[in-house]
This record gives structure tokens, C-alpha cells and sequence, in this order.
């Protein structure tokens, strides 16, 4: 069942399970807050389960790309349009959050990954990549890092 993102009460619910469910509920909720602010667009996630398609497209572009395989269990998932963006999200049980953002006029791709506060880098990730750091008010401070997609995966 659909659950939408209340970004000024930050809850749990669907995180449960994460070591770090505050902090990654806190950086849901800060997508959220992005999201109604910039498009106006209201954030609505989905148990993975409920929706393979966007699990799977994000977990292929991964692998094809950069040869990554997430070891942690995907939580949540959503995928929505705004403007000319594609966006796809999937929220990991370790706290990390991956969005791919897939232009569909000018031809601008990346996967974005962030780390809920409080987690650590996971193994798959270390050796690939740097993490910025930057603090909000919902999620404490989050971990940053991206790549540009090269390949073609457009959405379905």
C-alpha cells in the first residue's frame, strides 16, 4: 500500500526494520520536502515488493554502469514524473537511498546515492566512490555522492 511522505512529522513507517530508521526516515522525508517545494509534486513510496519494476530498472543500471550489487534489503520504492525528469527511488533496510534521474528532453542521466546519518559506507560502494557531506534539519547530515549514466535505460 502507498504511503505518502509526510515531511514536517517524519515517521518510520515502512523503515522499521533499518538499524538507522530515524535518520533514513528523517532523509526520505528530506526528498519529500524537495520534491512539494521545487515541483510541487507530493512523494509517494511503495513496500519494494509492491512495485519490482523500479527495484529492478534501478538494481540493472547499477550493475551495468558501475558492476554494483546492493547487499541490503530494498524497502521502499517509488518512481513519478516531473516536468521532463523521470525519477526513481529505492530505499535500502542499511539506511541508503539511491535515485536515478533520467531527463527525458536533454538527455541528462545520473544516479544519485545518499547515506542516512549514522551508517556505514557499504562495501560496495566504498571503494567507488567519495561522499560529500551536508546537513538538513530532517535527516541530520547525509552522505552524497552520484554518477552519469552513459547507457540507455529509459522508463517504462
Amino acid at each position: 500500500m502507498p504511503y505518502t511522505v509526510d515531511f514536517e512529522t517524519v515517521s518510520t513507517v515502512g523503515l522499521e526494520s533499518s538499524p538507522v530508521a530515524e535518520a533514513a526516515a528523517g532523509l526520505r522525508a528530506n526528498e519529500a520536502r524537495y520534491f512539494r517545494n521545487k515541483y510541487k509534486h507530493v512523494f509517494t513510496v511503495s513496500p519494494a515488493e509492491e512495485v519490482p519494476a523500479v527495484v529492478e530498472r534501478v538494481s540493472r543500471i547499477l550493475r551495468e554502469e558501475r558492476d554494483i550489487v546492493i547487499e541490503s534489503r530494498p524497502l521502499e520504492a517509488t518512481a513519478f514524473q516531473v516536468d521532463d525528469l523521470h525519477m526513481a527511488y529505492v530505499f535500502y533496510e542499511s539506511g541508503l537511498s539511491i535515485n536515478v534521474m533520467y531527463s527525458l528532453d536533454d538527455g541528462k542521466r545520473a544516479v544519485g546515492l545518499k547515506l542516512a546519518d549514522g551508517m556505514d559506507v557499504p562495501a560496495e560502494l566504498e571503494a567507488k566512490f567519495k561522499f560529500a557531506r551536508q546537513k538538513s534539519k530532517l535527516a541530520g547530515v547525509i552522505r552524497g555522492s552520484f554518477f552519469l549514466i552513459k547507457g540507455e535505460y529509459p522508463p517504462n
